[in-house]
């Protein structure tokens, strides 16, 4: 079974937790995830039963962190 942890470690990693967690916590058939903050760090952990969930999992994620990330920049005006 493929697995993934991915750490995020910006000031906004708390966004990110509280941005993606709704979808976070919604197991699809193939897949496990879960977010949480771990000191200062925001902690993605995916668990897929195929290659082929692990990567749709994986782009699905990293997009709305990336989103996450760019509100971010957006509101403090540093875009």
């Amino acid at each position: 079974m493929p697995s993934a942890v991915i750490i995020i470690s910006n000031p906004g990693a708390a966004n990110t937790v509280s941005s993606v967690s709704p979808e976070a916590r919604r197991d699809l058939l193939r897949t496990h995830t879960e977010i949480r903050m771990e000191e200062d760090k925001a902690v993605l952990s995916i668990e897929a039963a195929d290659t082929s969930a692990m990567r749709a999992a994986l782009n699905s994620f990293l997009e709305c962190v990336m989103i996450t990330e760019n509100i971010e920049k957006i509101t403090k005006g540093t875009i």
